[in-house]
């Protein structure tokens, strides 16, 4: 059973010391492949970096995360696009909008996620998507770029049920990581989940964030790693009465399909 962690943060701090440890326990738990999110300039020239050094096991994103928007500088922005036009980048972003905290204001973070769909639009690669508490905003942004033929994953739903119908109306795939593991925060995703057809469903941990709480027995570490990738298929396995084999291949055949990487596919 070959799992695709399509969204890890390897570049956070918390990584910097145990890097290779922490990819060997991935591959140990049968993660086949892992795409490494950019989420500033910096993360994403790092991720560009670690999927250079490990072209067979890491890809990566490069964009400017709704919180960061307002550090997007048009020189930033200019290597971000030359970031995007490598063969490691696989997507664009992570970008989107989030008004939970408003670390950027909201008519900037429209401004750069814009941008993002410009760019994708331009160069023909999806988009790595973050949404939170900006449904209307984020979908109306969406829908004005549909002629554009844009592709993506709505990464790491937690929204409503209304929001995943027009997400997956859009043709958006829907990646699902630790929070349906959650027993109070997840319990909406965890009755929704079975609405995402098996060929928009994706798993990701979003790492070193969302630790499943499912993971038994628990970690000594708070840090959630790609390793438990599993313990997330485990709960969509039990909420969707999928078998986590049926999951871990789809999900497989749909990050290549994604993504365009086609080795994916001669995985077992």
């Amino acid at each position: 059973m070959s799992l695709i962690d399509i969204g890890a943060n390897l570049t956070h701090p918390s990584f910097e010391k145990d890097l290779s440890d922490v990819l060997d326990r991935a591959k140990a738990a049968n993660v086949s492949h892992i795409i490494v999110t950019g989420s500033d300039l910096e993360s994403s020239i790092q991720s560009t970096k670690l999927s250079k050094q490990s072209p067979n096991y890491l890809s990566a994103t490069a964009g400017f995360h709704p919180h960061n928007s307002k550090n997007c500088q048009n020189q930033d922005w200019a290597k971000i696009s030359e970031l995007c036009s490598m063969g490691e980048v696989v997507a664009v972003g992570e970008c989107g909008l989030d008004y939970n905290r408003n670390f950027s204001p909201s008519k900037i973070q429209r401004t750069i996620f814009r941008k993002h769909l410009s760019l994708a639009s331009e160069i023909g690669k999806p988009l790595f998507l973050h949404q939170r508490d900006a449904h209307q905003d984020f979908y109306n942004l969406l829908t004005e770029y549909r002629s554009a033929d844009l592709r993506g994953v709505v990464h790491c739903f937690t929204d409503s049920e209304t929001a995943l119908r027009d997400y997956l109306d859009l043709g958006l795939f829907i990646g699902i990581t630790g929070w349906v593991c959650d027993i109070n925060r997840g319990e909406e995703l965890r009755r929704i989940v079975s609405f995402v057809p098996e060929d928009l469903l994706l798993v990701e941990t979003d790492a070193p964030y969302l630790l499943p709480k499912n993971i038994n027995p628990k970690p000594k570490s708070n840090r959630n790693e790609p390793c438990h990738l599993d313990s997330v298929v485990s709960m969509i396995s039990e909420c969707s009465g999928r078998s986590k084999n049926k999951i871990a291949q789809q999900t497989r055949l749909n990050a290549a399909k994604l993504f365009s990487l086609p080795a994916l596919l001669s995985l077992d």
